[in-house]
């Protein structure tokens, strides 16, 4: 037997969704995302002006945002389309950091236009941005700490990552900022995904705080907010635990009394930009066995793809499966649940056990809040889904539709053949 993963809704809900959205399509709960915000923003209630800035890349639908700026979320940044769906909704101004490397001209200049705070990538983007678009009164690096910390699977190590200042850098970066009349100073650094050690986001902010003390020291330039990244993780196994996020907030805290008011660094501001841990565990692709095979294995096939969900397929990742309505079934069948790209890692789960799956029974596709439909691609001429909300009244809004055959095609150039 499985362990089981608890859902808001039952088999009898998303059959009666699925009359009018046909499956495959993704179904978010408000309620669980409004909740896990606030238990973040509890656990830095010590800090001055705490934010987190929502990864938009994560989750980037205008109805997922607002929810975000309604518990005080700002909008994490790195394209000009992000930056666009921010302008959507009315996060704007500093409630935006703009993070995003190998980055062209206008889509700097449309951060200022929007008053984004810019969060340089690489030394030479300050000459490019001071050439290209001027640099503006706040400017933030991101640091990339190489071999001196260890990042892991999805993200990769530092020293192997392409983003990101060196510490060398960091510190000639900041005196030429001063140099050039800049006034205000950020801090930011990302070196993990998906993360469920607590003391990793602790060692983090210790690694800030002290560039931040050393930065005052050598350069005489006084950071105003540190920005921790995000990558805090969800469990997507059912065995696993979330991240302890009072006890990382008190940690983190702790640190701060020791390191930064003694060096009359105090108010500094600790920011964040999570956005995994915000609505993946609150999204759900959702999807309907169409086949079985049995040749030299077992296989489920279901209508969802991996153009719907790339993750397993990318990653690796494990993603839960619940069968609606055979959640307290024997889990006594060893299968594969796949899709119908034209690719063999096209698999939503390999030698899994699961209760029998039989035609038209509905699978819930666990923890696809994040990073799940926004990477979606159209393989095969595969449709994307889509987008549901189970609003907290109950009510069900699509808040994406699903493509059609006329969206694939409307960028192709049908003259010649009509």
């Amino acid at each position: 037997m499985s362990h089981p993963k608890p859902l808001p809704f039952d088999e009898a809900t998303i059959r009666k969704i699925a009359e009018t959205f046909p499956t495959p399509f993704y179904l978010y709960d408000e309620v669980g995302i409004r909740e896990t915000c606030r238990k973040l923003y509890q656990a830095f209630e010590w800090s001055h002006n705490f934010q987190n800035f929502f990864a938009v890349k994560a989750t980037p639908n205008p109805h997922i945002m607002l929810i975000a700026k309604e518990e005080g979320l700002g909008g994490d940044c790195s394209s000009k389309a992000e930056l666009m769906l921010c302008d959507k909704v009315g996060i704007r101004g500093e409630n935006i950091v703009f993070t995003s490397n190998n980055t062209p001209a206008d889509e700097y200049q449309a951060a200022k236009d929007i008053g984004a705070i810019l969060n340089l990538d690489d030394i030479t983007h300050i000459d490019y941005v001071d050439q290209t678009v001027g640099l503006p009164e706040l400017v933030s690096f991101r640091f990339n700490p190489g071999p001196a910390r260890t990042g892991n699977v999805i993200i990769g190590n530092p020293s192997e990552a392409k983003y990101g200042f060196t510490e060398a850098q960091l510190f000639e970066g900041y005196r030429v900022l001063k140099e050039r009349g800049v006034k205000r100073f950020g801090l930011h650094t990302m070196v993990a995904s998906n993360e469920l050690d607590g003391s990793f986001f602790v060692e983090t902010a210790r690694m800030l705080f002290d560039l931040a003390v050393r930065l005052q020291n050598e350069v005489g330039v006084r950071i105003e907010f540190v920005n921790l990244g995000g990558g805090i993780g969800i469990p997507y196994r059912p065995e696993e635990s979330p991240v302890d996020l009072m006890a990382v907030g008190e940690q983190i805290h702790a640190l701060y009394d020791e390191m930064i008011v003694p060096a009359n660094l105090d108010p500094l501001r600790v920011v964040l930009e999570n956005g995994r841990m915000i609505t993946g565990p609150h999204g759900y692709l959702i999807t309907k066995c169409l086949h079985h095979k049995q040749i030299y294995r077992n296989y489920v096939g279901v209508d969802a793809s991996m153009a719907n969900l790339m993750r397993p397929g990318m990653y690796g990742a494990y993603h839960h499966i619940t069968v609606l309505g055979k959640e307290n079934a024997p889990h006594d069948t060893t299968v594969d649940v796949v899709g119908s790209l034209c690719e063999n890692n096209d698999k939503f789960a390999i030698n899994r056990q699961l209760p029998q799956v039989d035609r038209d029974d509905l699978l819930v596709i666990h923890d696809a809040g994040a990073h799940g439909h926004s990477m979606g691609f159209q393989y095969n001429g595969k449709l994307r889904s889509a987008e549901l909300l189970l609003q907290a009244n109950g009510n069900v809004t699509q808040i994406r539709r699903a493509e059609t055959y006329d969206d694939l095609f409307a960028t192709l150039d049908f003259t010649p053949f009509k």
